[in-house]
This record gives C-alpha cells, sequence and structure tokens, in this order.
C-alpha cells in the first residue's frame, strides 16, 4: 500500500494512473522477443535443485504431457522472461503462477461457495499487475491454442477485457466494499456450463455421511482401519501419489512433515490454536500434488476427536518465489511458509481458518498449512472450464481484478488501463506470442527427454 493510496483523492489517483501510460504504454505490453541465450530447460533444470530428488522424473513426466502441462511446471520459466518488460510500476500482492488451473470453487468458513484463486506457492507482495495479467492471459492462449490462433487470441483478449471492466467498476467502490466483494457462483453457474449438474455437485459437497469421511476432501481411509477407534485411523496408500514409506529420502520426508504438524497450531491465532488442538493427529502420509510442486514436501495429515470427527489438513514446503527478481523494491520475510498465508489472506475473498506455517530446523525448510481442498468442489471448477474458452477467461480475468483490488490501488490501475480496448489487444498479442514460445519449449523439453 503507497502513501498515494491513501492520502489522494480517487480522480488524482485515476490520473496518476493515467500519466502513467507516458512512460509505459499499453500498447508496448504486446512486445516480447524470447532473449538472446534463453534457456528454459536450464532454469527448469535448476529449480530441481533442492527438490526430493525420486521426485523429480515424475515432474519432468507430467511436464511432458502437453504445453499446458508445461507452461504450469514452469513459472520459473515464465517470470525469467518477464525480467525488464514493460510494467507501469503499480504493485499488488501477485498470485505469481496465475494460469487458468490454479482458479477454482471452494466453501468459506460462513459456507459460502466461491469462485477464487485456490494456489498461491509463488504470491508475493509488491509486483507490478501485469505480471498476472500476462500469465492469465498466456494460459488461456496456450489452452486454446489448438482449436486455433484467432480463438485463443479472443479467448484471451476477453479475460483481459473482463479484468479490465470490472477493475474500473471495484474502482468506484470503498475500499470496505472492494474487500468484501465475492464472484457470485450461483450467478456464474447460471450462464456457463452445465447449470444442473454443477449445482448437484455443490449440493454433494455440502453434504457428509454419517461418519463424516466421505465428504471428497481426502485420501482415502484403509478399510481395516475405518471403522475401528479413531485412534487406529491410517490412510490407504494410493502409490506413486499417496503413500507413507518410499525408497530413500522419502520415509523422512512423511516423518518430517509430521513432525513439523505438532508444531504447526503454535502459529495460530488463540482462538483457532484452541481449535486445532481438540483435535489428534492420527495419521500423516505423502502427498504428490500439482505439476509445479512435484518435488516438493508435501503430506496429508488425518486428525480425529475422540468421538470420531474428522479434520484433514495439508501441510506444503514453501520454496522462495519465482517471483522474487520481479518485486519492485525489496522487502522483508518472515518466513516462505508466512509468505503464502499472507498472500492467501489477502487475495482470497474468504480464507481458510486453519492457515498457519511450520518450519523444520534439520532440513530448514518452510512449510504452510491448510485444510485439503474439496474433490467436489474441484469438479465444478473442471466443468465451468470446459464451458469455453472465452467464457472461462472471463470469469477468472473477473475474478483476478477483486484479488488484486485487495491489495493494489484500483483506481490507480482503472486510470492505466482506460476505457478502450488498447491494453487488450496488447496483452492479447502477447499471449499469442508467449504462447507459441511455450509449444516450441514444450516440443524442446520432449526431443531432450523424450
Amino acid at each position: 500500500m503507497t502513501d498515494t493510496q491513501t492520502s489522494s483523492r480517487r480522480g488524482e489517483r485515476r490520473a496518476a494512473g493515467k500519466r502513467l501510460r507516458d512512460s509505459v504504454p499499453r500498447e508496448s505490453h504486446a512486445e516480447w522477443q524470447p532473449a538472446p541465450g534463453r534457456d528454459p530447460l536450464a532454469i527448469l533444470n535448476a529449480g530441481d535443485s533442492g527438490r526430493l530428488i525420486e521426485l523429480i522424473p515424475l515432474r519432468h513426466e507430467r511436464m511432458r504431457a502437453n504445453p499446458f502441462a508445461f507452461l504450469r511446471g514452469a513459472a520459473a520459466v515464465m517470470a525469467a522472461d518477464l525480467v525488464g518488460a514493460p510494467a507501469p510500476g503499480i504493485p499488488v500482492q501477485a498470485c505469481g503462477d496465475c494460469h487458468i488451473g490454479n482458479f477454482g470453487v471452494y466453501r468459506s468458513p460462513e459456507g459460502q461457495t466461491l469462485f477464487d484463486i485456490n494456489d498461491f506457492d509463488e504470491t508475493l507482495w509488491n509486483v507490478d499487475f501485469t505480471i498476472d495479467v500476462k500469465r492469465l492471459a498466456a494460459s488461456v492462449a496456450v489452452a486454446a491454442l489448438s482449436q486455433g490462433e484467432d480463438k485463443a487470441r479472443r479467448a484471451a483478449r476477453a479475460g483481459v477485457r473482463a479484468y479490465r471492466e470490472h477493475m474500473r467498476t471495484l474502482s468506484d467502490l470503498a475500499p470496505l466494499s472492494v474487500w468484501h466483494s465475492r464472484i457470485d457462483l450461483d450467478h456464474e453457474i447460471g450462464r456457463l456450463g452445465d447449470g444442473d449438474l454443477c449445482r448437484s455437485l455443490l449440493a454433494k459437497a455440502a453434504t457428509e455421511t454419517s461418519d463424516g469421511l466421505s465428504h471428497g476432501d481426502a485420501p482415502d481411509l484403509d478399510p481395516a482401519t475405518q471403522r475401528s477407534d479413531p485412534a487406529q485411523w491410517r490412510i490407504a496408500d494410493k502409490a506413486p501419489t499417496i503413500f507413507h514409506a518410499g525408497a530413500n529420502g522419502l520415509t523422512e520426508a512423511v516423518d518430517e512433515a509430521a513432525a513439523a504438524l505438532l508444531t504447526y497450531p503454535q502459529s495460530l491465532t488463540a482462538d483457532r490454536n484452541l481449535l486445532v488442538l481438540r483435535y489428534v493427529q492420527r495419521d500423516v502420509a505423502f502427498k504428490v500434488v500439482g505439476i509445479g510442486s512435484v518435488g516438493t514436501v508435501c503430506a496429508v495429515g488425518i486428525y480425529a476427536d475422540a468421538d470420531g470427527a474428522p479434520l484433514f489438513l495439508q501441510i506444503k514446503e514453501a520454496r522462495p518465489s519465482v517471483l522474487a527478481p520481479l518485486a519492485l523494491s525489496p522487502f522483508f520475510l518472515a518466513s516462505e511458509g508466512q509468505r503464502v498465508i499472507d498472500g492467501q489472506r489477502i487475495m482470497q475473498a474468504a480464507s481458510d481458518p486453519f492457515l498457519g506455517t511450520s518450519h523444520s530446523g534439520p532440513s530448514g525448510r518452510s512449510y504452510y498449512v491448510r485444510q485439503l481442498k474439496n474433490k467436489k468442489l474441484s469438479a465444478v471448477a473442471e466443468i465451468l472450464a470446459e464451458s469455453g474458452a472465452k467464457a472461462y477467461a472471463k470469469l477468472c480475468g473477473t475474478t483476478l481484478a477483486r484479488a488484486h483490488a485487495r491489495s493494489g490501488d484500483a483506481t490507480t490501475i482503472a486510470g492505466y488501463l482506460g476505457r478502450g480496448s488498447a491494453f487488450d489487444e496488447a496483452i492479447a498479442e502477447f499471449a499469442i506470442r508467449y504462447a507459441r514460445q511455450t509449444q516450441a519449449d514444450h516440443a524442446a523439453m520432449v526431443d531432450a527427454e523424450g
């Protein structure tokens, strides 16, 4: 938050944003060429340092699946490609890995079903707002490019236009109104995807069976223990993605995650600490997660009280954000885990009350903890995504604008973006250029490793 945001009136901030077009024309965002000597595979290999070596082949295998999978795992590559790119210098809390696969449906602590950004491993404060917008538009273009360049361009442009128009709407609101704004999912599923199917899944996700275990939030329990005393509960192994023991360092990683989960409640506020301590850790298993996180330590813990009420928590290793070189100025970080949960609380309309951090002294790893995502709610997001590239891009663009407006100044951003389509067209052109490059990078990876 800058002094200008708190001391200047709305008209002055809008004019300040408009003046930034003189130094960074909106049309300049279309410009992008790979730097001389650019080596995306070298960047990826450097990013493998510190990961669990046993899982690196799986990470690369997933990235080779298609260009979009490559883009998902190559956040560090795109961050490097955007160093030195045109940027007006309007700071926000950036998502950092803002592709369409990192948007989804979740339930707020009050029971509201919301559409929002749902992955914050790379989040960072004090990054220019255009960084997230460019990655979102590029991801739309990559996902749609197989249907033709014209369709991919239209979809990317629609997402950026939705961002620009919603930012202008938010720029006229008081800060508290911006903070409490939501994406109305009931409205969205009425005009996107199969509304009846979405509503059915939402209803099922809200209903738990009598034992509280079949609500889709977690790995399965071992059938031999599920009906016994909760003290005996054990997560069922489903190699290669969920397991208790593995070769070399994987078993040690499970043990470290379990120990870190035990100290995690100390990071919570007093009220939430008391709540978590009403549950007892029953079992912890390693969990291989999304493409970008494969090779980092991630585990799921099942907790229960004496009567068998369950709680599922996920602990993930937090590594330095790939956006660090793009920060507008340096600032203090308490820990990487704290960076992640602070970013989630700032950007999401309603955050998980169990967000917390932990640290392992022996390994030096920083962790963050959250509740597991709901599988049935994830299915709703997938249906929405299948409704069409252009429609889903608009939904994601609108959502990103709301997330950025919570930390950045919507009025200054809206002043820079303006009412016309200059910014939309420029980012759409960038997205097509970057989508072509992503296809080439993916092909190079397949050739090198296939």
